[in-house]
């Protein structure tokens, strides 16, 4: 079975040393603001308005149509990075994301984007997880190799260690506002509410 964590925890202690480390190797160098003590956003880490931009990508998807995120603009999107052959920590995420997407109305709505960790994810086994995982309608799952995936990853702090068994990488996602800005950073297992809490805000911007 697949491990997509990039560290064994072995006791409660380690868990919070190794949440610690993510965090600050994922988000701390972004400009994260200091969390309120009722923040606007309920991520790990939030942006104010316009200074996080997005990094800006352009791959194929799992139909084989050129992608880019700058064509999302005018919604909000969510930018998430799986692996469609794992069986442990990406279909608890992508459950996740159904839970908290599902009790929104249509035009709250953010637009899903996936980013592939694994260059053997295809087209067919995009469409098997998505099934098997209740992916929500509409989602992008972009592929590629790995000289034109690393760039994406790199951007956005993801990293991927590859084994002679695994696929290992940081389990983020990021919430992008309709101009195209980082608003908040996720990191699984997450709330699923409170995740609908952030899109129903970015939707009333």
């Amino acid at each position: 079975m697949r491990r997509l964590h990039l560290f064994a925890i072995g006791s409660a202690a380690v868990v919070g040393i190794a949440v610690g480390i993510v965090l600050h190797n994922t988000f701390a160098a972004s400009g994260a603001q200091a969390k309120p003590a009722l923040p606007a956003f309920y991520g790990q880490a939030t942006w104010k308005p316009r200074a996080a931009p997005a990094p800006l990508f352009r791959l194929r998807d799992q139909h084989g149509r050129s992608v880019s995120l700058a064509s999302f603009r005018g919604r909000s999107v969510v930018v998430a990075f799986m692996d469609s052959l794992c069986t442990s920590e990406c279909p608890l995420q992508a459950a996740q994301l159904a839970a908290a997407m599902r009790p929104l109305p249509e035009r709250a709505r953010p637009q899903l984007v996936i980013v592939s960790v694994d260059v053997a994810d295809t087209p067919r086994t995009v469409a098997a997880a998505a099934r098997k995982w209740r992916l929500p309608p509409g989602f992008e799952w972009l592929l590629g190799t790995r000289a034109e995936l690393a760039p994406v990853w790199q951007a956005y702090r993801i990293e991927v260690r590859v084994t002679k068994t695994d696929i290992l990488h940081s389990d983020a996602f990021y919430v992008l506002d309709r101009d195209g800005d980082e608003r908040a950073g996720f990191l699984s297992p997450f709330v699923p509410g409170l995740l609908t809490r952030d899109l129903r805000m970015l939707a009333k911007v």
